[in-house]
């Protein structure tokens, strides 16, 4: 096969990347290395390879047949429609454009010379990604729920500085858009694309900065596929060393992991890495064979609407500098990795996560990032030179509704003590089955405004703050996650059932009266629920009374168990669940009479009490053992059925009152509040 004559723009800082790749194909006989157009002289370059700052010139004097672009991302539209007009073929850096008009520039001369653009979005050459599109089809892990991507990677300051455009979102007027989401780390969402498919529907998106820069350095979005399927991508310059970005798919039966850096699948207990096509090879064996394209710029459409999203959206939020750690070499966000971690895990935007720079609920004068929703095959025709950049201003921008891991824009009630919203109660939840959907309390805070509940955790993302949750009714996981089974250990059933609101028979600003159905894994009613839900106010805290009554509808005994009940020690968990926030590094767990959760778990005692040196928590009940977790993840609630099974005939009732108070009270001080709720 006759090599293919090549040069390269842009011979600086990634370009040298190019410039070993180059090497490489010439001494395999792929490419003929044959020109290097920059604005700076390079030096070291191999004998017989033409210099010019002219490319056009340069293309005419070489007969390059591919020019491999690795310019200026502001610099991409005109580069990119010379080098074809003068007859070369384009292997094009990501991202292919600064605005997604300047794309669609590129797309028209595409069309109009006949010649190809590649675009050097790697990631896309890996036979992981047909891999995974197969491992889905073939339904190994269900319908999926849902892709999350994660990337923390750190930058000093010197990656801001180290060329004009660098951390910019113009300049001099004219759109760069360098930022996490859209040039260092734009790799996890075009690589999220390519395994969900389909046209992106709509796109939202989070801007914050913790560096003294235009753009952002730590940043997220989550984007609707047109069939309804949510990709979220959370990225960061800003850990405190690199770390490996990956995918994960969320399936109904299961997870795939991509970590696609290293080309690298795991699932089921297994890891494979897969080969990769380098896609200049893939260019040339396109020219030379007729090999489809692994990278043609049509199929970049989906990334360039989210670029345009981030283009649009306000400008990045500066993360204050008490939340970071700085020195003279870089800025860091202390634990940033396991945030962009959480984010996959539960399909969450960072304002959803509980961080302190990144409220749900903005004070008045801050700005909350805004995605521009954009139906596959909007026309985007703004120019630059007449783009107002249609930024939301301070005035006019709402916070989202709070919602992750697939339950975005489920309805919310308030709960409200003297005006102040410590509680917000979802109901028709678009929680995927594996997580037994149901109504929950999420978030609950302290009077102060601490958050103290925790909502799918990567740990357990069936944990949904506050709710009624039980292993096993009547042969249906009303818990989520893996059922228990005996001699066996968790596994996957399809047992799921589904708390479904029927509606309110009260409400009012403190609370409500709810009524559910109780719905079995094949969909039939097998219980009906009366729930009553108030926050009570106290002096200086406040309580939430949580109470229902569980009627059998089946006609014959309802047993309700737990995995203890089929022989798994201690796992009594089932009824009313509280999953409390963060790790359990600092917390503590005592009742009247006993401290530390082996002393507690399964105790009997009237009230028990969480606490963390932000918050505590005073669960008080006298029908149940307590199922107490500290050490694994910080939970707590009442066992309905702690080592035998609970035959419910006709109803079962139960209440319980959590006090919530800022700061770690003592143990008398959560005796005398256990006792005045007690009356």
């Amino acid at each position: 096969m006759k090599p293919v004559r090549v040069i390269l723009a842009g011979a600086h800082g990634h370009g040298w990347w190019h410039l070993r790749n180059l090497r490489r194909l010439s001494e395999a006989g792929l490419v003929e290395f044959v020109g290097v157009c920059d604005v700076r002289p390079v030096d070291g370059l191999p004998a017989g390879v033409e210099f010019s700052g002219d490319l056009v010139e340069l293309i005419g004097r070489t007969g390059a047949e591919v020019t491999i672009l690795c310019t200026p991302i502001q610099t991409h539209t005109g580069l990119a429609a010379r080098a074809l007009r003068a007859g070369s073929h384009v292997l094009l850096e990501k991202p292919p454009a600064a605005t997604f008009a300047d794309y669609e520039q590129i797309v028209a001369v595409a069309r109009e010379t006949g010649l190809s653009c590649q675009v050097g979005f790697q990631s896309l050459g890996s036979e992981a990604i047909p891999a995974i599109r197969k491992m889905i089809a073939d339904g190994l892990i269900g319908r999926v729920a849902g892709i999350g991507a994660a990337g923390a990677w750190e930058r000093p300051y010197s990656y801001f500085s180290r060329v004009p455009w660098a951390g910019k979102r113009e300049v001099d007027g004219v759109a760069v858009v360098d930022g996490a989401l859209t040039n260092p780390l734009a790799h996890a969402t075009a690589t999220a694309l390519a395994i969900a498919g389909g046209d992106v529907k709509s796109v939202k998106v989070e801007l914050y900065r913790a560096n003294t820069i235009e753009a952002d350095d730590t940043s997220c979005l989550r984007l609707r596929m047109d069939d309804g399927t949510p990709v979220t991508v959370a990225v960061t310059l800003c850990a405190d060393r690199r770390h490996e970005p990956y995918l994960i798919v969320h399936g109904e039966t299961g997870q795939i992991r991509l970590t696609y850096t290293e080309d690298r699948v795991e699932f089921g207990g297994t890891s494979t890495v897969y080969p990769r096509t380098d896609l200049l090879e893939n260019l040339v064996a396109h020219l030379r064979e007729g090999t489809d394209l692994l990278v043609p710029l049509e199929r970049t459409a989906g990334f360039m609407r989210v670029l345009e999203s981030v283009r649009l959206a306000p400008d990045p939020l500066a993360i204050a500098d008490r939340f970071q750690e700085i020195d003279e070499e870089r800025r860091v966000l202390p634990g940033i990795a396991e945030v962009t971690a959480a984010s996959a895990e539960r399909l969450a935007l960072y304002s959803e996560l509980g961080l302190p720079w990144a409220p749900a609920g903005r004070r008045a004068g801050d700005l909350t990032p805004v995605g521009v929703p954009l139906a596959p095959g909007t026309p985007i025709s703004a120019t630059p030179a007449q783009d107002t950049r249609s930024r939301t201003t301070a005035q006019d921008a709402r916070p989202e509704t709070p919602g992750a891991f697939g339950d975005e824009g489920a309805e919310t009630v308030g709960v409200d003590i003297s005006g102040v919203r410590v509680a917000e109660y979802v109901i028709g939840t678009r929680l995927p089955r594996t997580s037994s959907p149901r109504p929950y309390l999420h978030p609950v805070r302290t009077l102060g405004g601490t958050v103290v509940t925790e909502f799918a955790p990567a740990d357990h993302v069936h944990h949904l703050g506050v709710s009624v949750a039980v292993s096993d009714v009547g042969g249906s996981n009303f818990w989520g996650g893996r059922t228990y089974v005996r001699d066996r250990g968790p596994s996957w059933l399809g047992d799921h059932g589904t708390q479904r609101h029927l509606g309110f028979s009260w409400r009012d600003s403190s609370g409500f009266g709810e009524s559910l159905a109780w719905e079995g894994a094949d969909g039939s009613e097998i219980a009906r629920e009366a729930r009553s839900v108030r926050a009570v106010e106290l002096d200086g805290c406040w309580a939430l009374d949580f109470s229902f009554t569980l009627t059998n509808l089946t006609g014959a005994p309802l047993p309700v168990r737990s995995s203890a009940t089929k022989g798994r020690a201690g796992a009594g968990y089932g009824g009313f669940f509280w999953r409390a926030p963060g790790s359990a590094a600092d917390r503590q767990v005592f009742t009247e009479d006993a401290e530390g959760e082996e002393a507690v778990h399964g105790s009997t005692s009237p009230w028990l009490a969480m606490a963390s040196a932000d918050w505590t928590l005073v669960f008080v009940q006298r029908d149940d053992p307590w199922f107490v977790r500290v050490v694994e993840y910080p939970g707590a609630g009442p066992a309905l059925a702690w080592e035998t099974p609970l035959l419910i005939e006709g109803t079962l009732a139960r209440r319980i009152v959590t006090v919530v108070a800022d700061g770690r009270l003592s143990r008398a001080d959560a005796a005398a509040l256990a006792s005045e709720v007690s009356r």
